[in-house]
């Protein structure tokens, strides 16, 4: 095992491609300094004594590139969906609804349509309704066929059943949920390896299994809510983390202080897709960990005892690592 801790070097390719991690959380410091409740996966807003209402807001970055180019819109509307109502759910809430935000150039009809269609199954498969939306025509801002979305999830959870990480002790398990590929992280170094190796979107590479390039580069985010909720009436669960940008980062940000993890890469079950790119553009290992999920798609910190009901209650759930104490 290795402990992965926040001192390790960020992501010098994820960089070079445009995106500064560091910059990111210096940001979000920055914001922290003047508002101390920014930062979790969702804010929670006290709605009365037993109560907070819990929101939470993502898009689907660059992923729309190839998504347009493998038409393949309607799974990006549960990319966006999977992006937001992930997030929520860490601290045990439930979704109750979401709102989507399409902003276009010349608005497309079908195309809006069919990335709307997707949003609504989403929303069904997560437990929530889509409530409602907005369009917006930018002329001149966005040129046609592209457009960009957000998606902002709203939920509940009871204080009682508020899960905030303070349980959390040494010699707790992590207990992951596999992904279904890269989600929707870390596509703009995705799109560089692609550009600077000239990988052809409609290959077949060995490696994939009879998928081609694009097909498995624009899988769908997965779900998570419906398994989360249904753990939730089952095991005691101390703390989670949705594993998105910055990749095992994610996990330090739901534990009390004085504690860090430890973790066993070589559990993780990396998907044929994730590796393909990683070795086509010859991307260290850590680099990967920062920038993409790497076949770990959300996080469980259990009790060791605890560990074989919940990894029998879900098909595909693995022990990926402990809790440790740290200096800091």
């Amino acid at each position: 095992m290795t402990q992965h801790t926040n001192s390790q070097p960020l992501a010098p390719a994820y960089t070079r491609a445009g995106v500064d991690i560091a910059a990111g959380e210096e940001l979000v410091e920055k914001i922290r300094a003047t508002n101390p409740t920014i930062g979790g996966f969702a804010g929670l807003f006290p709605l009365d004594d037993e109560r907070f209402l819990v929101g939470c807001t993502d898009g689907v970055g660059t992923k729309i590139e190839l998504s347009l180019q493998m038409d393949r819109l309607e799974d990006l509307g549960q990319d966006l969906v999977a992006m937001s109502v992930n997030d929520l759910i860490v601290c045990g809430a439930r979704p109750l609804f979401f709102l989507d935000y399409f902003a276009c150039g010349k608005l497309d009809v079908e195309q809006a349509h069919r990335v709307i269609h997707g949003i609504q199954k989403a929303c069904r498969a997560s437990g929530c309704v889509l409530l409602g939306g907005e369009t917006a025509e930018m002329p001149g801002f966005y040129q046609p066929p592209k457009f960009d979305i957000a998606g902002f999830a709203v939920g509940e959870v009871h204080r009682a059943a508020l899960i905030d990480g303070h349980g959390v002790c040494e010699g707790d398990v992590l207990i992951g949920l596999p992904s279904t590929g890269f989600h929707a992280n870390g596509f703009s170094l995705v799109r560089k390896i692609i550009a600077d190796k000239n990988l052809d979107l409609r290959a077949r590479p060995d490696l994939l299994r009879g998928q081609t390039l694009g097909e498995a580069l624009t899988h769908p985010t997965a779900l998570y809510p419906r398994t989360v909720q249904s753990l939730l009436t089952k095991v005691e669960i101390k703390a989670m983390a949705h594993i998105t940008g910055g990749g095992l980062r994610n996990i330090q940000r739901v534990l009390p202080h004085g504690f860090g993890y430890r973790i066993d890469k070589s559990a993780i079950p990396c998907p044929p897709v994730i590796r393909y790119i990683a070795e086509a553009g010859n991307i260290a290992e850590d680099e990967a960990f920062t920038v993409w999920n790497m076949g770990l798609g959300y996080v469980f910190v259990v009790d060791s005892k605890l560990a074989p009901q919940l990894m029998k209650e879900v098909n595909g759930a693995f022990i990926c690592g402990e809790i440790v104490r740290t200096q800091g």
